[in-house]
């Protein structure tokens, strides 16, 4: 274990907490391999934690730079470059999206399938807006969380995601774009619209304009060979809790730059981003985003249409899988929201959301901290490492319940 905590209005029992929260994870009866979490507040890092393996029986310890998948924490990477764009005024979240990325031009709604297994297409009633796209209420779905989509792959053929490819990104909606929430590809498509007005590759772009400033020096969508000797293994988990180590790599020449889903990167530089949601868009070498365009972004941008719980439909990449059954919430252009106080201490307004591997992060705007928690374990919703995770969110909100009173 390693950690920092200068934090003064942290209780000083948190290190040891969350130390202990570490541990039962790797050595839980079903276990994770290894475990990478950090606290930060708006001026660094007040806690570093590593407990166990980067691959399961290697003898490689887990480091504070261990490199991840990172998944779907790249979705709010690809929403701020974004963001940067709207506040140049080269991009308009209400226009239609084809404007600038032309292929959206050319999708279909699903409709469901003939008797014959044929799919039945037809054209939307609107366009795809930046704004769907961002609030996942375009209609794009993923393969692992919807039926439909399930058998568009197994049946017609259609790519899955993380082929990179620009065939995996022609898939139909799954419903009329803003009738409905419905997690899927659509930040991919925003990684389109960014490339289609930069005239740049997203890799780029995140490296001049979001990387730099922040000084993210280990994040990329495509490995070196310095990233990879620090990689993390993936593992997967068996009916019986065993966990046996996989051979898992997305293409490190990706045809696409997958905004959805495709960097690579620490869980320290993950902390200096989510410290820039917390110090209104401050890096430590400089601005990413206007304080005003941070305080807009964060609220709800989906009106009454409501995040769903996730079902898995291909059960070795995902369980059924949900934050806080019962609390409402919605989608701001970057995060979820927690419409209401989490169990775990999060106020209501807390930012967050997760990544396939069983990484997790939370932003806690109106006290001032976020935190990461990484593994590299499938399917999603893994009982034990998001159990941890939710324990390490909770264990800093009890700290800060019984920090001493000035």
């Amino acid at each position: 274990m390693t950690h920092t905590t200068g934090d003064q209005r942290l209780d000083p029992r948190f290190a040891a907490d969350a130390d202990g929260v570490l541990d039962r994870t790797v050595h839980a009866e079903a276990p994770v391999a290894g475990v990478v979490a950090f606290l930060t507040d708006r001026d660094g890092d007040v806690y570093q934690g590593v407990a166990g393996e980067r691959s399961l029986g290697s003898g490689v310890a887990m480091t504070p730079d261990t490199v991840f998948a990172l998944f779907s924490t790249t979705k709010a990477v690809t929403a701020t470059a974004a963001l940067q764009l709207v506040e140049e005024g080269r991009l308009d979240l209400d226009a239609p999206a084809r404007t600038y990325a032309p292929a959206l031009g050319e999708v279909k709604v699903l409709d469901g399938f003939d008797a014959d297994g044929s799919p039945r297409l037809r054209d939307p009633r609107r366009e795809v807006t930046t704004r769907m796209l961002l609030t996942h209420t375009a209609g794009f779905g993923y393969d692992f969380f919807n039926e439909h989509y399930r058998r568009m792959a197994e049946e017609h053929g259609q790519p899955s995601v993380i082929t990179a490819s620009k065939a995996a990104l022609a898939t139909p909606l799954l419903a009329d774009p803003g009738e409905r929430w419905e997690y899927g590809s659509n930040i991919d498509w925003v990684g389109q619209v960014v490339e289609g007005i930069t005239g740049e590759r997203l890799g780029d772009v995140f490296a001049s304009r979001v990387f730099a400033p922040l000084g993210m020096h280990d994040t990329t969508f495509e490995l070196t060979d310095d990233l990879r000797t620090r990689l993390a293994g993936m593992h997967t988990r068996g009916e019986d809790g065993s966990l046996t180590p996989i051979e898992f790599e997305l293409p490190s020449s990706p045809e696409v730059h997958m905004g959805g889903h495709g960097l690579y990167g620490t869980v320290g530089d993950y902390t200096r981003f989510i410290r820039m949601w917390l110090d209104d868009g401050r890096g430590e070498n400089g601005v990413v985003l206007q304080p005003e365009t941070v305080r807009m972004a964060v609220q709800n941008h989906c009106g009454d249409l409501k995040v769903t719980a996730l079902p898995g439909v291909i059960p070795s990449l995902s369980n059924d899988a949900e934050f806080f059954p019962g609390v409402s919430k919605s989608w701001s252009l970057p995060f979820m929201v927690n419409d209401e106080p989490a169990p775990t201490g999060r106020p209501a307004g807390g930012l967050g959301w997760a990544g396939l591997g069983n990484l997790y992060y939370w932003i806690d705007r109106d006290n001032g901290y976020g935190g990461f928690w990484a593994t590299q374990v499938l399917p999603f919703g893994d009982a034990t490492s998001f159990g941890g995770y939710l324990e390490f969110e909770t264990a800093l909100y009890r700290s800060l319940e019984a920090r001493p009173v000035p």
